[in-house]
């Protein structure tokens, strides 16, 4: 009989083992649940919280950028040349007129000088060459504008591959295509002198010695190269605009980051330049929140329009609240009549376009 009580006795402990095990586990349970709770309420809180900043900055704020942020600036006496209140928007041939002419070729920028157009800045490309020469160009290969895979028999082809010598060889008008259609600089016996790719001092010295001496000639040079390249770039680029007497008329523009970054460091208080990417939007933001914008590097926002109505860098409150900081607001690329007509309304200080003789009865419409 005493074995089978210890027996019993042995099993009922068992059993309070097991439900005590069982209520503790029962009750780590309830605590995870509700530590699972609490950790699923912080993440929804999070979510939550992000959500409504992005709605906030992305859809909400961006479509009241129509209201104004500033008083109408009708007047301006600071010390920026590019700002044009009270003076009419100015007209820049982009590319030197890529519509009318094969872009940044001598051919495009004589009708800029020569023709019925006449423009108030022209905006261009340089690259840096194997010799170390500055040329015009948009693309940093040759294919789409020239007959560069014929020549040199091979595709892709990179300015800094090839000589300033070795590049005179292209035609820069191969695939230019005309507003009927044609393609003039293929035809046999082409004068193919003014579609040949452009040095630096060779634009310049046409521009300033020949077709426009009298200093009124406004320029937007941009840096295309990056890196070590870049910065020879600048250098090049700022001994030639003092040769020619044109840095105070110039905007220098770049879209590589660490060429901003050298202009900044090295050239500041001599050269002015135009808005970074990210500068843009931290400006526009800015605007958006109605906030001082504090110290900015740049002159100029050079900026495509945005969507109308939503993220639009083209309303009149944007352009008066850049100017109310001295910051002068010049668009690109504007081949549209209407957002030409829409742009000068509103107060731009300058539009870019490919078609110069479409946008000038816009601008000069008074």
């Amino acid at each position: 009989m005493a074995k089978k009580s210890a027996v019993d006795r042995s099993t009922v402990d068992a059993a309070k083992d097991r439900a005590v095990t069982h209520d503790v586990d029962r009750r780590q349970r309830g605590k995870r649940k509700k530590l699972s709770k609490k950790g699923k309420i912080a993440i929804w809180s999070v979510v939550g919280a992000l959500l409504l900043v992005f709605v906030l900055n992305i859809v909400i704020l961006p479509l009241t950028g129509g209201g104004k942020r500033v008083e109408p600036v009708t007047e301006y006496a600071g010390n920026n040349p590019y700002i044009r209140v009270g003076q009419g928007t100015m007209l820049s041939a982009h590319r030197a007129g890529g519509d009318l002419e094969p872009e940044e070729t001598l051919a495009a920028f004589k009708l800029c000088m020569e023709g019925d157009v006449q423009v108030d800045i022209v905006e261009f490309d340089v690259h840096l060459t194997k010799d170390k020469k500055l040329v015009l160009l948009h693309d940093h290969d040759v294919d789409r504008t020239s007959d560069g895979e014929i020549v040199f028999k091979e595709m892709g082809v990179t300015i800094g591959e090839k000589t300033l010598e070795e590049l005179k060889q292209l035609n820069f008008g191969y695939d230019f295509k005309d507003k009927e259609g044609n393609y003039p600089y293929r035809e046999e016996g082409a004068n193919l002198d003014d579609v040949r790719i452009l040095a630096l001092d060779e634009i310049l010295d046409y521009l300033e010695h020949t077709a426009r001496t009298d200093g009124s000639l406004n320029y937007i040079i941009e840096i295309k190269d990056k890196g070590a390249s870049g910065k020879e770039s600048m250098d090049l680029l700022y001994s030639t605009m003092e040769e020619f007497g044109i840095t105070q008329r110039t905007i220098v523009g770049t879209f590589n980051a660490d060429i901003t970054k050298y202009i900044d460091q090295k050239y500041s208080d001599v050269v002015r330049r135009s808005a970074s990417i990210l500068e843009v939007l931290n400006f526009y933001y800015a605007f958006l929140w109605g906030v001082n914008p504090g110290n900015v590097g740049f002159s100029v926002l050079q900026i495509p329009m945005g969507l109308r109505g939503f993220f639009d860098f083209a309303t009149a409150a944007f352009i008066d609240y850049a100017h109310s900081y001295d910051i002068a607001v010049q668009y690109w690329t504007i081949n549209d009549p209407e957002d030409v007509a829409r742009l000068v309304e509103n107060g731009a200080d300058a539009i870019m376009t490919d078609d110069p003789s479409m946008a000038v009865q816009y601008i000069y419409a008074e």
